[in-house]
């Protein structure tokens, strides 16, 4: 019986094609078939290591995994089935978000899905599971609030289902994802596209290469404390910013500015105003700014507004513009008596 080389790389199951945090451990679990042996073996930010097992006849699956050191939580990033003449496949998604270990954008926003398959066969000899591949994109949302930890995933939708028959590589665009939802603008799951063998008498259809994309709502805020078009006299009031599902890489601030709302304008951040946020999930905050008469250098018609920057432009969730009037007038005359 064949047998296939021992040597199986990371570059093959796309761990260079993460930028790795040192919050996480990363392993790849090899499982044999017909066998069902499972290997798992740790592995380097970097680099190529021999498989553990030798290939058999009805050859492997190697799973791609890292595992955060909070929670702890793991996430199978990548998977790749090798066998004698089964075709090879990788499946790589791209967003405007480049900084995160796992794919992730934003509800509104477009992401980019790249299909590779090489070693498909087209002879009338060649055996079916060597001249064609499924292509699947599964949605599950995460319902509302939800970040995705402990999500059953067999338990997402079959969106669309296909067959590859050539070799060579897609660049698909998805202008919009379709996870579940009523409001659009809210909706947060993920989108995995995988790549699956057909069966055959050696080995059932197997994943050959998977990702999934997060999917997370667009930031919503509020500014109270003070009306719009208020005439505000002497001290300015205390404020109470509320906002909710802050994207996980953003940073959010209130700015000033003389005038009436403009969009685009650059004004004066508000000091004790600026969040930013450093995470896996979308955040909400509540936060109370007060004393903040120093950035108001005249009195007139004014703009406030309350802005998130994210990998994805900066956007502005909130507004008011008031009349400032802290000046004191005193009228009055001086007489004498002679």
């Amino acid at each position: 019986m064949k047998r296939l080389t021992r040597l199986i790389t990371a570059a093959c199951l796309f761990l260079t094609s993460h930028a790795w945090s040192q919050t996480y451990t990363n392993f790849i679990r090899q499982v044999q078939y017909p066998s069902g042996v499972v290997w798992d073996a740790s592995v380097a930010v970097t680099g190529q290591q021999l498989s553990a097992l030798a290939i058999d006849p009805g050859g492997a699956r190697f799973e791609l995994w890292t595992v955060a050191s909070t929670g702890p939580t793991s996430y199978l990033l990548d998977s790749g089935y090798v066998g004698t003449y089964i075709p090879l496949a990788e499946v790589a998604i791209r967003s405007e978000d480049t900084s995160s270990v796992i794919p992730r954008t934003r509800a509104d926003r477009p992401f980019f899905v790249d299909v590779a398959v090489s070693g498909i066969r087209s002879g009338a000899t060649d055996p079916e599971p060597s001249k064609s591949v499924k292509f699947l994109r599964h949605v599950q949302s995460y319902g509302v609030g939800g970040t995705g930890i402990g999500i059953d995933r067999t338990q997402a939708t079959l969106l669309t289902q296909s067959s590859i028959t050539a070799n060579g590589t897609q660049n698909l665009t998805f202008l919009i994802n379709s996870v579940p939802g009523g409001d659009r603008s809210k909706v947060r799951g993920e989108e995995r596209f995988s790549i699956f063998s057909l069966a055959d008498y050696q080995a059932p259809a197997s994943q050959l290469a998977s990702q999934f994309i997060q999917i997370w709502p667009v930031a919503d805020g509020t500014i109270t404390g003070i009306a719009p078009n208020q005439l505000v006299r002497y001290l300015l009031p205390q404020l109470t910013l509320t906002l909710n599902d802050l994207y996980p890489n953003s940073t959010t601030y209130l700015q000033v500015y003389k005038g009436n709302p403009q969009l685009g304008t650059t004004g004066t951040i508000v000091s004790g105003s600026s969040l930013v946020i450093n995470d896996s999930v979308p955040q909400n905050r509540v936060l109370i700014v007060d004393k903040y008469d120093s950035v108001f250098d005249s009195d007139g018609r004014w703009t406030m507004e309350l802005l998130t920057s994210t990998p994805f432009g900066i956007d502005r969730l909130a507004y008011v513009s008031f009349t400032l009037e802290r000046t004191i007038e005193v009228h009055g005359s001086i007489t004498t008596i002679e």
